[in-house]
């Protein structure tokens, strides 16, 4: 028997960390040059949230029942606003693997770094009320996730993407 919960009825902190994710991210995206392909910029700005959404309805909802999004149980459109914020760490994510030129083992380290980020705005973001633990799910318990959804994205860039690399292009 699933419960219906309200955490919050107002508009606060955490829907003004969602707009503040947005709006930043998009800016830091307008004053970066220019150095990935349209079509890998589409990949990177649709990735994050897809993956999102896709995690979000495996374990974020019955039979699991891990945790809630937002400020309430149920979802709300703001809930699915919350979701773009994911869009420009995906596109900040391979904007910076070509930008650094990342190769061979440093991946590694590159997609620990990232999942650690993610842990970090995660940890935020349960701080001011966007996600609600439940049935005993702790934020160590997205470490591997984060990991699994950063190699992903890295693994589907590189299949699809990299032979359109603005380095290989010479842009850079």
């Amino acid at each position: 028997m699933m419960v219906y919960l309200i955490y919050d009825r107002h508009f606060n902190v955490n829907e003004w960390f969602v707009i503040g994710m947005i709006i930043g991210g998009m800016v830091l995206f307008y004053l970066l040059p220019k150095i990935l392909p349209l079509l890998t910029v589409v990949y990177c700005f649709l990735i994050g949230p897809f993956l999102g959404l896709v995690f979000d309805h495996t374990i974020a909802v019955p039979p699991l029942d891990l945790y809630d999004v937002g400020d309430e149980s149920g979802y709300s459109l703001f809930d699915l606003l919350s979701y773009t914020m994911y869009a420009p760490f995906g596109y900040f994510f391979i904007y910076f693997y070509e930008r650094l030129r990342i190769k061979g083992q440093s991946k590694v380290v590159y997609i620990f770094i990232w999942s650690f980020l993610a842990i970090f705005v995660e940890w935020i973001s349960v701080h001011v009320g966007i996600f609600h633990y439940k049935n005993g799910y702790k934020l160590l318990y997205s470490i591997p996730i984060y990991f699994f959804v950063e190699s992903l994205t890295l693994f589907i860039y590189l299949y699809f993407f990299n032979k359109n690399s603005a380095i290989k292009k010479g842009v850079l």
